[in-house]
């Protein structure tokens, strides 16, 4: 009798097999929680709890211009961080990958050391540097720039100065990866050329590291149009964003169900706008990708 032995698994099948427990937690918690959402905000139940039919009645309610706006305040808080955090992060990772290669493991020890404590307690600290008593105006008003406090907390400065230190770091370790692997030689060769700066860094730089730019600009933008806590807290519960609505109906005792199709909707709209944006910066990036 011929004894069949198991066969190893080639080696095609072994990051299938390592990946298997991290794609089944990804359905069980993430997909199928969204099913659910998206389930609830179109299913209609009687006061008795029975099932009479799919109604889309909810989702209208959210189309009307008041929820709209409040999208659309998402939308220009979630951009404007993206913009600036690339805006500050791409030389800040060029500095890290090109300049200070010595001390570079400092430099992001550094940069990653604030996401050891509690988020709560950055926010607290950065009440103590705005408010009219603390450190930003007692500076301005040190060095004669204004003569009485301003109000910084509860505006949208405020809120859009801590979206822009929390998310930095998002923007920062995609670019850095990028600019680590390009070849100084092509830099230099360009400004040789007599190619400028500008020159180098849109025809040479952006497009060796649009693939890192890409990916920092979407890990802070789709999170950023979903933040709750941050325009609470700095914003004094002031302003109206998209996390502020969803948490409303969410914790409401009998509007979970509003909720969820508010969350529909802002999440279809939210695809589109990266969808569009991921366009954009295909056409404003030239040449290909290879970094």
């Amino acid at each position: 009798m011929n004894i069949k032995f198991l066969r190893k698994p080639p080696a095609t099948e072994i990051p299938f097999i390592i990946g298997a427990p991290a794609m089944i937690w990804q359905v069980l918690f993430f997909y199928l929680p969204l099913l659910l959402l998206a389930l609830s905000s179109v299913l209609q139940f009687s006061q008795l709890g029975s099932f009479e039919g799919f109604t889309f009645e909810k989702i209208a309610f959210f189309l009307r211009p008041l929820y709209l706006k409040v999208i659309l305040s998402s939308f220009v808080l979630a951009l404007g961080n993206a913009i600036l955090c690339l805006l500050i992060a791409y030389p800040l990772a060029y500095f890290l990958a090109c300049v200070g290669k010595r001390h570079k493991n400092l430099f992001l020890f550094l940069l990653i050391v604030p996401f050891w404590t509690n988020f709560l307690l950055h926010i607290y600290a950065w009440f103590f540097v705005l408010e009219k008593e603390g450190f930003l105006n007692n500076l301005l008003q040190g060095l004669g720039v204004i003569a009485e406090p301003l109000q910084f907390l509860n505006t949208p400065f405020a809120i859009m100065v801590m979206m822009v230190y929390y998310y930095l770091p998002f923007m920062v370790m995609p670019l850095y990866s990028s600019l680590e692997k390009i070849d100084m030689r092509l830099i230099e060769a360009s400004l040789d050329l007599g190619a400028t700066w500008g020159q180098t860094l849109r025809r040479v730089m952006l497009p060796l590291t649009k693939r890192g730019l890409k990916a920092g600009f979407f890990l802070v933008y789709i999170p950023s149009f979903g933040e709750f806590a941050i325009p609470e807290l700095m914003g004094g519960d002031k302003m109206m964003f998209v996390g502020t609505v969803v948490a409303n109906y969410i914790l409401g005792d009998e509007t979970g169900s509003l909720g969820a199709a508010f969350t529909l909707v802002a999440s279809i709209l939210l695809l589109l706008s990266a969808a569009l944006l991921y366009f954009v910066i295909e056409r404003l990036i030239p040449g290909k990708q290879h970094g």
